[in-house]
């Protein structure tokens, strides 16, 4: 099996709510679209090593889910969240060897030849009691949470090939290095800004995960495939640590992406700066945010969606639409189109929410695009079970330059 792989993916749902002709366009273009999607596919095990136990064998029926919901969709480059990290792709070889290429429920086996992994955030300890709930070395006390380090890491997948000496990533980039940085605030002083000490935000790093820059050989040309997973905005308190940090994260790409706002950032090896004007990229990830509802910090996604390179293609699904229905609760006051969400939260709070998004960059041709959502009534209504998150794909031209 050869080991170096990247993605493709399919149609979407424009700002409207109307689908494209994506394959007549592409056979105008006389090119194939190239599709990218993410995927929160919660693989993420509760142990160090229990994923790679789970995958060494193909008969893990979530795993199995997964992939077959991986298979019908077919990216071509894909982000998957929540997918333990494990080092030497270990746990990326078995999902690929005893998962994506074995035909599941009569889904046709899938090929990534290239994955990436880097170390994550969560379970990385920070020495501090980040909580203040009087102990030091809890999961909320690491870098991101986490019981152990790499629990909720990410991989991507790819069916181009990853100029693997051009990847930048930004675990280590402190969140007080961030002008202006959003950092929380303790409600019982009158001080601003003040939940974290100086000696803490000396080391206390933005990302809860990590952000990567993963550039993809497409042809003749190159695109950045731009992947995180910022903190939930909870699971906090009045200070809303984990709100104004899912803010910051979500700033970080905005700022990458626009010539002129990224001069502060520097990555793992030193090197600073952000994206260079006139270079074409996908934002992907699971961002925890969305545009209307939920917890989140208003205008947090914003940032990203109003980029002044970033296009939102606003994929969407008629499951989603009917599951806001059918479950009610918390989904019948939602502000956000549920024919956009893209996942499937507890119904009384926060219920259905638009949080995983696929962003193309202008320079790239968006040709179509959706949210894989089955509805109820769909032999593939079972695949719903594999994550409370739904892959989201977007198709994209790449035209040479």
């Amino acid at each position: 099996m050869n080991r170096g792989r990247l993605l493709l993916l399919p149609a979407l749902a424009l700002a409207a709510g109307v689908l494209a002709a994506p394959a007549a366009q592409a056979d105008r273009e006389h090119q194939p679209a190239v599709r990218f999607a993410t995927f929160n596919a919660s693989l993420n095990r509760g142990a160090a090593g229990q994923l790679v136990t789970d995958l060494s064998t193909p008969d893990n029926a979530q795993a199995r889910e997964v992939a077959e919901v991986i298979q019908r969709n077919r990216p071509d480059v894909l982000l998957i969240n929540e997918f333990d990290y494990v080092p030497n792709n270990r746990a990326a070889d078995l999902f690929r060897d005893n998962y994506l290429e074995r035909g599941q429920n009569g889904a046709r086996p899938i090929d990534y030849p290239y994955a990436f992994v880097a170390p994550s955030n969560t379970g990385v300890p920070t020495g501090f009691d980040l909580n203040r709930d009087g102990r030091v070395g809890t999961g909320d006390d690491a870098h991101g949470f986490g019981l152990f380090e790499g629990q909720y890491g990410m991989l991507v997948l790819s069916k181009y090939p990853i100029a693997r000496n051009d990847v930048r990533t930004f675990q280590t980039f402190r969140w007080a290095d961030m002008p202006g940085a959003m950092l929380p605030d303790d409600p019982a002083t009158p001080a601003a800004r003040d939940w974290y000490s100086p000696e803490i935000l000396q080391v206390l790093r933005l990302s809860s995960k990590s952000h990567w820059d993963v550039p993809v050989r497409v042809g003749r040309s190159v695109v950045h495939f731009l992947v995180s997973h910022p903190t939930p905005p909870t699971f906090d308190g009045p200070e809303d640590r984990n709100g104004t940090r899912n803010h910051d994260e979500i700033r970080f790409w905005a700022d990458y992406v626009t010539p002129g706002k990224g001069r502060y950032i520097y990555d793992d090896n030193g090197r600073r700066g952000g994206l260079a004007a006139g270079e074409r990229f996908v934002v992907a990830g699971d961002n925890n945010s969305d545009p209307r509802d939920g917890d989140s910090v208003p205008g947090a996604i914003q940032q990203l969606l109003h980029a002044p390179r970033v296009i939102d293609t606003w994929p969407g699904s008629r499951g989603g639409y009917l599951a806001a229905r059918e479950q009610g609760g918390a989904n019948a006051g939602h502000r956000t189109n549920p024919y956009f969400d893209t996942a499937d939260f507890n119904d009384q709070a926060p219920g259905n929410l638009r949080v995983d998004y696929v962003l193309p960059s202008r320079g790239l041709a968006p040709v179509g695009g959706e949210v894989f959502w089955p509805t109820s009534d769909s032999p593939l209504a079972r695949l719903n079970d594999a994550s409370d998150h739904h892959l989201v794909r977007v198709d994209v031209l790449v035209t040479r330059r």
